[in-house]
């Protein structure tokens, strides 16, 4: 056990952009600091269903920087994927290429998205979002091999990543031809993993590579199923890490491994199965933690200290206080394992927690938008339901909006009457409340009941400065956020499964 250890404060300082913190589904973590995280928000919807098509929509851009949203389905593999040329890219033939870019979206659509024995690698690049995929089985020996063996690896200067409802799996370890399956290097910042599996490999993921590099995250780990891992879940080198809402069930060597400095804030994980949960293990470089609201649950063991090896059980302590700056709902741990089994993994129609031990459809994976710094989910029935209380002030205002379709008008949602509408020209769209000029922070939707839920994906932005208030796939039939002084807000359609039809969109300061 660790003695003597100073208690400090560690204060991560980033700007942050606005989001709910009042409903349950709530995307939180470091990827909505430095600015938040969109991917290809407003960008051009791509659909792929082979590596060399999700290349060509890089390499098709006007830039490396115009936003793109990418809807894959089906299998990707070594046989349909090849390197792409291009100004705005820079591919490669044995790996899904997310090199030199920015403001990308990757999302798995239809039946799913399966990237079999082919990596996901991000390199140099900014504001990423992966969601929905399944990436299995990549190997850095024997044949065929891709990305050194990573599931999703990211090095190299990234900033403003998330990676949300995928599952990464092997099937066995490194003298299998096995590697990481979510490794963070060399100067990489701001990234949350959340809803995903990892599973049947010797190694979960790292962050920082060598005791000497310490120049990555801040990172979050929630609401993740570590199932059947060696180790490595994750091991942390000099970075803050937040760890909350994870589910632990057979780690069979070590579990989180702060060291090299890190500090790593663990709060509301379950663990079971498992060897040594949480220490600083295999070195001399001791790590920190600030524990809470954990379970050990049966079949935890705990080992003896040795002068590389300091377990932080079974008595476990916090030796470090960690100030997280973003807002986040912790799940009790005694609910985290039944909700994830419902939520976390590709192909769990984005489920999230509803904050009450139960899960929440978070609206259908077709969609192709993405919710950086934004409501995760939005899974409340969107009929209208009660109106908050205060005044509707888009009755007084203005609209505008995108494209209109033929005989419908941006005036009708800010009408008071239901029975009309505004529809987009075609499944995405945007429209707007203007000239407010004053501090909100509660809108209602109401589609028309013909349309009712289907939007699968929308943000909800100030216009003035570009944030991202809140977002989701299914519209909640109230969004709340923090009190925010506006001109204009707009709500962006990214994806539907038909033409929406808005019958009101009502601001309030509730």
């Amino acid at each position: 056990m660790k003695k003597n250890l100073p208690i400090f404060q560690s204060t991560i300082i980033a700007s942050s952009i606005a989001f709910a913190v009042s409903t349950s589904a709530v995307a939180s973590g470091f990827h909505t600091q430095n600015g938040g995280t969109t991917g290809g928000q407003g960008g051009q919807v791509v659909q792929a269903s082979t590596g060399k098509q999700i290349h060509e929509a890089l390499c098709n851009r006007n830039t490396s920087e115009t936003p793109i949203i990418i809807q894959v389905s089906g299998t990707i593999n070594h046989g349909n994927t090849e390197k792409v040329s291009g100004d705005s890219c820079n591919t490669a033939e044995d790996k899904i290429e997310l090199k030199d870019i920015a403001n990308v979206t990757l999302i798995g659509v239809g039946g799913g998205a399966t990237f079999d024995q082919l990596g996901i690698h991000i390199r140099n690049s900014q504001n990423i979002i992966i969601r929905n995929v399944h990436v299995k089985n990549v190997k850095k020996s024997g044949s065929p091999t891709s990305n050194g063996g990573d599931a999703i690896g990211i090095e190299k200067d990234v900033r403003n990543v998330w990676v949300d409802h995928v599952t990464l799996e092997a099937s066995g370890g490194e003298s299998d031809g096995y590697d990481g399956l979510f490794d963070v290097k060399d100067n990489s910042k701001y990234i949350t993993l959340s809803y995903s599996i990892l599973r049947n490999s010797d190694r979960g993921g790292l962050v920082g590579s060598s005791e000497s590099q310490v120049n990555n995250g801040p990172i979050t780990y929630h609401h993740n199923i570590f199932d059947n891992l060696n180790s490595r879940v994750p091991l942390v080198r000099g970075a803050t890490a937040h760890i909350y809402n994870n589910y632990y069930d057979g780690v069979r060597s070590s579990g989180i491994n702060s060291r090299a400095g890190a500090e790593v804030k663990v709060e509301n994980n379950y663990f079971e199965n498992s060897k040594d949960p949480l220490g600083t293990f295999y070195t001399t470089t001791d790590g920190y933690w600030q524990v809470a609201g954990n379970t050990f649950g049966s079949g935890v063991t705990w080992s003896d200290s040795d002068s590389d090896y300091e377990p932080a059980g079974p008595n476990v302590q916090s030796t470090a206080s960690i100030s997280i700056p973003y807002s986040y709902s912790l799940d009790g741990a005694s609910c985290i394992r039944d909700i994830l089994e419902n939520t976390a993994g590709a192909n769990k129609n984005l489920a999230v927690s509803d904050g009450s031990c139960g899960s929440t459809g978070g609206g259908g994976d077709t969609g192709g938008g993405d919710t950086g710094g934004g409501d995760n989910g939005g899974g409340d029935d969107n009929s209208g339901g009660n109106p908050p209380s205060g005044t509707n002030l888009a009755l007084n205002a203005q609209s505008d909006g995108s494209s209109k379709y033929s005989g419908t008008s941006y005036g009708n949602v800010r009408d008071g009457d239901v029975s009309t509408y505004w529809s987009p020209s075609g499944t995405t769209g945007r429209i707007s409340i203007k000239r407010l000029n004053t501090t909100v922070n509660t809108v209602r939707v109401i589609e028309t009941s013909s349309t009712q839920g289907a939007v699968t994906s929308w943000q909800l932005v100030n216009n003035d400065t570009g944030s991202v208030l809140a977002s989701g796939n299914s519209i909640p039939s109230t969004i709340s956020f923090s009190n925010t002084n506006l001109d204009k807000i707009n709500l962006v359609i990214d994806s539907a499964t038909q033409r929406p039809q808005i019958a009101e969109f009502e601001v309030y300061l509730d």
